[in-house]
């Protein structure tokens, strides 16, 4: 394991976008695989590849570009690694860049699941306030750490990888809208009750 990380890290001092974007990727497709088979129970022979990689493709090409060229851009907006600047920086995160985030991943998911723009644009309105109000849970506390702990260039990796169990929730809400039926949730934070089986049918 230490072998391992220590050839992470130094792909990541060689190469640090790439790896950035292929660990994101890889990360959220293992959040689909935990929520088909952990939250919505499928079984390896009920098990959506399609959809698996659907996800990552996300990852791949919005998730990782995109949340790693906004710790880029935070560090060049508020420079310093000290407790106030790391607080300053979780401030602007979570009020400014996760609630624009939440909202295009919910659309792009949409897109890919072959949603219609009245499907999406309701599977948004439907999913988002949930979405957003369980990313207030988690991710404040985790992003104070991330600034002010972790270097810039394994920030991404460590939200990752605390966000596997993130992925398979917004797996599950991202696939919430598609015309295959969905079984019963257990509840959670940010969910007020069960999703009942046929709250899954295109257009809400």
């Amino acid at each position: 394991m230490a072998a391992l990380w220590r050839s992470y890290q130094r792909l990541m001092a060689q190469h640090p976008w790439k790896v950035q974007i292929l660990t994101a990727g890889s990360l959220v497709g293992v959040g689909d695989v935990i929520s088909q088979q952990l939250v919505e129970r499928r079984g390896l022979s009920g098990h959506s590849s399609r959809r698996t990689l659907k996800m990552m493709a996300i990852g791949f090409c919005f998730v990782g570009p995109v949340v790693g060229g906004w710790y880029q851009l935070l560090d060049r907006l508020i420079p310093g690694n000290t407790r106030m600047v790391a607080l300053k920086k979780m401030v602007l995160d979570q009020a400014g860049f996760a609630p624009c985030f939440l909202g295009c991943f919910l659309a792009i998911a949409g897109a890919l699941n072959g949603l219609s723009t009245e499907e999406s644009w309701a599977k948004v309105r439907r999913d988002y306030p949930d979405a957003l109000l369980t990313n207030y849970y988690l991710w404040p506390a985790v992003q104070i750490a991330n600034f002010y702990f972790i270097p810039l260039n394994h920030r991404l990796a460590v939200v990752q990888v605390v966000a596997v169990i993130w992925n398979s929730y917004l797996s599950w809400k991202a696939n919430q809208l598609v015309t295959e039926p969905c079984p019963m949730v257990v509840p959670g934070p940010g969910i007020d009750q069960a999703m009942p089986m046929d709250a899954c049918g295109a257009g809400g």
